[in-house]
């Protein structure tokens, strides 16, 4: 039977794995020449799900972000080339951001290179999600 060290050992394992993911995550977004929150920012524009406007509110929800965060980090990615801000025509208090093709190019570039990370990463992170939803059942 499963002890609360053990428990703690699982849940310690299992960070460490997603910690090794992030560190590679940044590392590759720093490589491609884009800051993390950058990156993460290209990542949930293009990943909102069917067509739906991408606004400020929603990026500082998916992100957990503040509104006024998104706003400056949307503004320095406009600046970079990787987006577009315009204002929703039916609501001019929204801003509906969207990627323009090299802020596709680089998203594309660190998806393919986080794909690979997460096929060599994935039995650890398994083994470790495992260990702990079976130390739960017990």
């Amino acid at each position: 039977m499963p002890t609360e060290r053990d428990d703690i050992q699982h849940l310690a394992s299992f960070r460490r794995e997603i910690r090794r993911f992030l560190q590679f995550s940044e590392q590759a977004a720093a490589e491609a020449g884009l800051q993390p929150q950058q990156h993460q920012l290209l990542l949930q524009i293009a990943g909102a799900p069917g067509e739906s406007l991408v606004t400020i509110s929603y990026i500082a929800d998916v992100m957990g972000l503040r509104h006024h965060t998104v706003v400056e980090l949307s503004k320095r990615c406009e600046l970079a080339g990787l987006l577009r801000r315009t204002h929703d025509p039916n609501d001019r208090r929204c801003v509906l951001l969207e990627l323009t093709p090299q802020g596709n190019r680089a998203l594309r570039q660190l998806a393919d290179v986080h794909s690979q990370q997460l096929r060599e990463l994935a039995p650890s992170l398994i083994q470790a999600l495992t260990r702990i939803r079976n130390s739960n059942k017990q």
